[in-house]
């Protein structure tokens, strides 16, 4: 049974086909996605997985969030979220200006106050709070770096940038997220912190993920790493390698690359047994929970969504553990149970991830996609699926 909406990813990308003038059989040729899938994506009857709309999107010479019909705008106007991300880009857009004469700044101490819990705030899933405080803050971060130009200060504003990142990110919005990090990698530079620049490859990394482009993301994992050799060596330095190697581990798993997949993750256990849980070290929530969690995901990018359930079963989750990664996690889980044939229990997980993170989980697409997966076996599914879809504008 195809989704009740008639706008899905598969809507989309038979669109995209016709536009290129290209039949479904010349499509599977050109991305090496078979036949069928294409047929069953297109009609709705079957969710594509990420690789398969990164392969179809890579053969349509399209962005992956075109197919995924990302920024969702009706959704962010319902949740007046739509205006509050113009202010973020003009506030990335004036980085370079100097001092701006109408800003009377705060003393750095509390800057860097304010945006170390515009940090907890994202980690917390509270996306509109920090939306509608961002910009301010980028605003008085700008002109304080220009005026004061210590490290510090240019570190504060690399933070500032990295939360414009983040913010961007989970609403749907690629451009800006690209925007956000160079203008990360802009002040870092200022601050010569190789951690926030060997930080800021990870998630440029990631973005590039999202975009299926796995060659240009490990080359970006293979900079960060040689950025790192730069900074001093401790806890610190151990997380955000740690995490590099989780953010490779996945790109690995995206491109179907088993064994490169598992060395990274094993790399990063070894990291996460040194330090223990480091949530709070530059907010990457690094740690054994997140390395368990980064195998349910590699796995599931595997195809072998039976061992990711298995392995999610045996996660210990820590108690302090962030909303926002946690609500994830149950969205990635909820894709492996789905592709399993358990669909209550995949309804279950994404009512999870709403319940923990609703802000972020509903612009999430893999638990719309997930949810589309679900559609096809409605009948076998509780009333309240229903109210789900409304609730995702599908």
């Amino acid at each position: 049974m195809p989704s009740h909406s008639e706008e899905h990813t598969g809507t989309r990308i038979a669109h995209s086909r016709k536009a290129r003038g290209l039949t479904q059989r010349e499509l599977a040729d050109l991305s090496h996605v078979s036949y069928s899938t294409i047929t069953k994506v297109e009609q709705g009857i079957m969710p594509p997985s990420p690789s398969v709309v990164g392969a179809l999107a890579r053969a349509l010479s399209v962005q992956v969030s075109d197919l995924n019909g990302q920024p969702y705008v009706d959704e962010l106007r319902q949740d007046q979220l739509d205006g509050l991300i113009n202010p973020i880009r003009e506030a990335l857009n004036i980085y370079d200006l100097g001092p701006d004469p109408d800003v009377s700044p705060r003393a750095l101490e509390a800057l860097e106050k304010d945006a170390d819990q515009l940090c907890a705030q994202v980690r917390a899933t509270h996306i509109k709070q920090v939306a509608t405080k961002l910009p301010a803050l980028i605003h008085e971060a700008t002109t304080t770096a220009h005026i004061n130009g210590s490290a510090r200060s240019w570190q504060l504003l690399a933070s500032a940038y990295r939360t414009a990142y983040d913010v961007t990110t989970k609403l749907g919005f690629p451009d800006l997220c690209t925007v956000a990090l160079d203008r990360m990698d802009w002040a870092a530079q200022r601050a010569s912190d190789p951690v926030l620049g060997g930080m800021r490859q990870y998630l440029r990394a990631l973005a590039y993920l999202r975009a299926s482009d796995y060659k240009t993301g490990k080359r970006l994992v293979s900079l960060g790493m040689a950025t790192l050799q730069q900074a001093d060596s401790g806890r610190v330095l151990d997380v955000v390698t740690g995490q590099l190697h989780l953010g490779a581990a996945v790109l690995a798993g995206r491109d179907k690359d088993t064994d490169t997949a598992e060395g990274h993750l094993a790399e990063a256990a070894r990291l996460a047994k040194r330090t223990g849980p480091a949530e709070k070290v530059h907010w990457l929530s690094f740690g054994p929970t997140n390395v368990g969690a980064h195998r349910v995901s590699v796995l599931a990018e595997l195809d072998q969504y039976a061992d990711a359930v298995r392995q999610a079963e045996g996660i210990v989750i820590a108690k302090d553990w962030p909303p926002s990664r946690l609500a994830h996690h149950h969205a990635e889980v909820a894709r492996a149970q789905m592709w399993t044939g358990q669909t209550d229990a995949a309804f279950k997980s994404l009512l999870k991830a709403r319940k923990l993170a609703p802000q972020q989980t509903r612009y999430h697409p893999t638990v719309r996609e997930t949810y589309a997966g679900l559609d096809a076996a409605r009948r076998r599914m509780p009333d309240s699926f229903s109210n789900y879809g409304s609730w995702l504008g599908m």
